[in-house]
């Protein structure tokens, strides 16, 4: 079996100083780490592919951030590497500063210009640039507080405005990770192919639930080493081990 190996970030910029803000240079570190193990960058929706290398690496980024377009992508081209960006339609493109339970209080602070979120325009030059657009739901709510009429919204409409955008839309990252059997149901109904998870457990992959690796400033080079390590992964599975130090996602 490939060893598969997905990463969450959210936003890349030294000039946050938040817990889903991680450095470029951290970025850049993390990922020269792994591929100098072999692994190789693919987007998520390639990642079950039967035709891909033994060890598999996909860089993802939530909520869409204008610093995953200023900062990171200079970071993943040095490296040849494409990245998977998950975003919440309704904000693409907004002068407005996202703002939802999580990160509400930095919206209104002296960082909230770290807060917008791309344009369509950048989003168009990532898929030319080979990375993958996914969605992140239109809003960002907590998917399994929403009845079923939101929730068919929340993954038919952003489907559909990334799809309109840019052509294709197959995977899906669930805000906050928040999610249970209806919300991948629901998942599955809307068109998805892959959707990912942050889960605070490691459970075994599934299509609807893929498990992610949140990625965040606390993860100095020991603790990232010890949190990507294959072994250190398939005991807290077999285990139900928590996630090593996970941050609350967003």
């Amino acid at each position: 079996m490939p060893d598969i190996l997905v990463l969450c970030y959210h936003a890349i910029t030294p000039r946050w100083p938040n817990e889903l803000a991680v450095d470029p240079a951290a970025l850049e570190r993390q990922l020269r780490l792994l591929l100098r193990r072999g692994y190789r960058g693919m987007r998520f929706a390639d990642i079950t592919s039967p035709d891909g290398p033994p060890r598999r690496l996909a860089v993802t980024f939530d909520d869409g951030y204008r610093s995953i377009a200023e900062r990171a992508l200079p970071v993943l081209g040095r490296l040849g590497v494409p990245g998977t960006v998950f975003v919440p339609t309704m904000h693409v493109g907004s002068p407005d500063p996202m703002s939802w339970p999580g990160i509400d209080d930095a919206a209104r602070g002296p960082y909230a210009d770290e807060l917008r979120c791309m344009s369509w325009e950048q989003l168009e030059e990532l898929a030319h640039r080979g990375w993958e657009i996914g969605s992140h739901t239109s809003t960002h709510p907590y998917l399994t507080r929403c009845d079923d009429a939101a929730l068919a919204r929340e993954l038919e409409d952003s489907r559909a405005a990334i799809v309109e955008r840019l052509g294709a839309c197959a995977t899906l990252a669930y805000p906050y990770g928040d999610t249970d059997r209806r919300v991948m149901a629901a998942a599955r109904r809307a068109g998805y192919d892959l959707a990912a998870a942050l889960p605070v457990r490691l459970n075994r992959p599934a299509p609807m639930g893929w498990p992610r690796l949140g990625i965040y400033p606390a993860d100095v080079p020991w603790r990232f080493r010890l949190k990507v390590s294959r072994p250190v992964r398939a005991a807290r599975v077999r285990l139900g081990g928590a996630a090593l130090m996970e941050e609350p996602p967003s």
